[in-house]
């Protein structure tokens, strides 16, 4: 049997040929072709509605998802027939299936968040000059899951793999967000003192977790390795959740007043659009973020627009009310 011709398929049909990464054919004359299948956009977008608004009835669904409610009614119920949605017909409510939690933790496995994060990452330590690291938090301590290294010369202050308590550094970030039991778990044990400038005081990190979540960020000097200071911001998903911190570490002696506060806009804005690759979303909110004057003076106030939380953040431990 004679084989197909290049390009072509097995009845003659042309095949959709690769276009070059930049968005061109390579000769920069014609546009990349859209593979993109509409319903299957349309059924994400329901599944991310889900995520977002919880158990909801399909008219609230296909509102969220800007889709109809035929069509969100005939998609949800393929994605039930593959266990990946769930109604409770008495109520007439959908939500997530267990399904996702197979791919869920597939993901994690394959390091869907660091691979995801890594040219935001980039994109931060070309614009900083220094490396830049993500963080996540797994129980009781928080890991490096990823590093951005600007310069072979820069020190690294982590390694991938690296795991530490979440009261210090830009670990506490992770623990402002964290669940009440976590924090409460945490600020019961005797908290361990890396450097004099190491916070060990219960009292005193409950009150700085409110801090953090009323700013949206946090900044950080000496306290997990001496003579490091830290501008780091929070990174959420499409449940709004924070789950990872995004954060830029220098030698002090290049992290001198006003440079973190200059660093702290570049670092929220990359820590906003990886959150919304992740699916944040929700009102634009503006936080105040102070920046140096750009005539040398002090510092001034400026509005830094920032994704807001889809959910709420967990409020201060009873355990310090």
């Amino acid at each position: 049997m004679a084989q197909a011709k290049s390009g072509k398929g097995a009845k003659g049909k042309t095949r959709p040929r690769a276009r070059a990464s930049n968005g061109s054919n390579g000769s920069g004359s014609s546009p990349a072709r859209d593979y993109s299948i509409a319903a299957v956009g349309r059924a994400l977008d329901l599944l991310e509605a889900l995520s977002r608004i919880g158990p909801s009835p399909l008219a609230a669904l296909a509102d969220e998802a800007r889709c109809t409610r035929t069509a969100g009614f005939r998609l949800l119920r393929t994605l039930e027939a593959r266990g990946f949605a769930i109604q409770d017909e008495a109520r007439g409510m959908w939500r997530l299936g267990a399904r996702w939690g197979v791919l869920g933790r597939a993901a994690v496995e394959q390091g869907a968040l660091a691979a995801t994060a890594m040219p935001f990452l980039a994109a931060l330590g070309k614009t900083s000059g220094e490396n830049v690291y993500l963080r996540i938090r797994d129980g009781l301590e928080s890991e490096t899951i990823a590093i951005y290294q600007a310069d072979p010369g820069l020190r690294l202050y982590s390694e991938i793999g690296k795991r530490q308590p979440l009261h210090a550094g830009s670990s506490r970030l992770l623990l402002a967000h964290a669940p009440e039991a976590v924090q409460t778990q945490v600020l019961a044990q005797r908290l361990p003192r890396f450097t004099p400038a190491t916070r060990t005081d219960s009292a005193w990190i409950a009150a700085d977790l409110q801090r953090i979540r009323t700013r949206g960020y946090l900044l950080t000097t000496d306290e997990v390795v001496a003579g490091a200071a830290t501008v780091a911001a929070p990174v959420r998903d499409a449940s709004g959740q924070v789950v990872a911190v995004l954060s830029v570490s220098a030698p002090t002696m290049r992290m001198r007043p006003p440079r973190p506060r200059a660093l702290l806009p570049v670092v929220m804005d990359a820590a906003v659009k990886l959150s919304r690759i992740l699916g944040a979303s929700g009102a634009e909110v503006a936080t105040r973020v102070l920046e140096p004057d750009r005539k040398g003076g002090s510092a001034t106030a400026r509005e830094a627009t920032v994704a807001a939380p889809a959910l709420a953040s967990p409020g201060p431990h009873s355990m310090f009310r």
